[in-house]
């Protein structure tokens, strides 16, 4: 999906992951990496669960019907075998919703909306929620400033109830201003995505905890929340890029202090966090963004921990959806039966 260039290193990164799975383009075809553990695996570990952050015989930390997936995770196995093969592994592993990357699958054919929404549903999967481009400089491209009614056009044939970007507001640059500028943009998404009956979404990255060039007390994570309306802009946090940016940005350019913690900004205002990106990592202070990125249960973030804080708030434990996601995993099969497994695994503290 199209993205604007940044300097930024992971901004690049983010423009050609997003890249590999658009719309318009098919997904470029990657080798297989090896067969997948077989799916009895899952089953028995996540029965078992002898090791790992709050496993036990609590309650499962993990609701009932809303384990999903990024489909960016198993873009190798889309782009070669199609969504069929994937849709089938995937329910054996225990998921329940895929979140969209792009519609295509590559050397698999064509496939229309329909019948992709028919088979998601075949194999217990509901279609959650999509990523698509937030702007670009073609007015063709298929992105929400570009193509808006097209974009939601899809999204409803999907039968999905929530649609997003996971660009940053980065279009009119990093002053307050400019994030006002595209609040302004978010919230006509918004309001024309809830006339369907969808909410429009916003995922993050590490650079939006960074702050305003004009003000640099002011974190633009916090501009985008001000300025943008609660009933029609919505935000899936990427708990990996929420912690990086918390090892990047605890401290404003001048070196004071400038600590925050995620998960607060969810216990503050959950209602505005319906999607969640799971993804692990193990803390690295030599990396850039403090954290390599791992398969969910072999870093350091303490899922137990987070998604309970949030299901136990009143009235919220079905409220949030929870997408497993690894931007490269070494093997994605592997990494979605594991992700799995160990979520499931999860049990609250008695």
């Amino acid at each position: 999906m199209s993205r604007t260039s940044q300097p930024d290193p992971e901004l690049t990164h983010r423009l050609t992951r997003r890249g590999m799975l658009g719309v318009a383009a098919g997904a470029t075809a990657a080798a297989l990496l090896g067969a997948a553990a077989s799916p009895a695996g899952a089953a028995t570990d996540a029965a078992t669960g002898t090791t790992g952050h709050g496993r036990g015989r609590g309650r499962p930390v993990l609701p009932p019907g809303r384990l999903g997936i990024q489909l960016y995770s198993l873009r190798d196995k889309v782009s070669t075998l199609g969504f069929a093969p994937v849709f089938a592994e995937l329910e054996k592993y225990g998921y329940d919703e895929v979140e969209f990357a792009g519609y295509t699958q590559g050397s698999a054919g064509p496939i229309t909306l329909a019948q992709l929404r028919r088979l998601a549903r075949d194999h217990g999967l509901n279609p959650i929620g999509s990523h698509v481009g937030y702007y670009s400089d073609d007015p063709n491209a298929y992105t929400f400033a570009q193509n808006l009614t097209k974009v939601l056009d899809d999204a409803q044939a999907l039968g999905l109830k929530h649609i997003g970007t996971a660009s940053g507001p980065f279009r009119y640059g990093s002053t307050v201003d400019a994030w006002k500028r595209a609040a302004e943009e978010f919230n006509t998404y918004g309001a024309a995505a809830k006339a369907r009956g969808m909410k429009f979404y916003q995922h993050n990255h590490s650079e939006e905890f960074s702050f305003a060039t004009d003000n640099p007390k002011v974190r633009l994570y916090d501009v985008l929340l001000r300025e943008t309306d609660p009933d029609l802009v919505f935000l899936e946090m990427d708990i990996f890029w929420a912690y990086s940016g918390q090892f990047r940005f605890s401290k404003r350019p001048d070196g004071t202090p400038a600590p925050f913690e995620p998960l607060n900004y969810v216990l503050r205002q959950p209602h505005r966090y319906p999607l969640f990106h799971v993804k692990d990592g193990v803390s690295d202070p030599s990396n850039t963004y403090g954290y390599r990125m791992t398969d969910v249960g072999d870093g350091d973030i303490d899922y137990q921990k987070f998604i309970s804080a949030v299901t136990r708030l009143r009235g919220e434990r079905l409220a949030h959806h929870w997408q497993a996601e690894h931007d490269q995993p070494t093997e994605s099969f592997t990494f979605a039966r594991r992700s799995s497994a160990h979520l499931h695994s999860l049990r609250e503290k008695c």
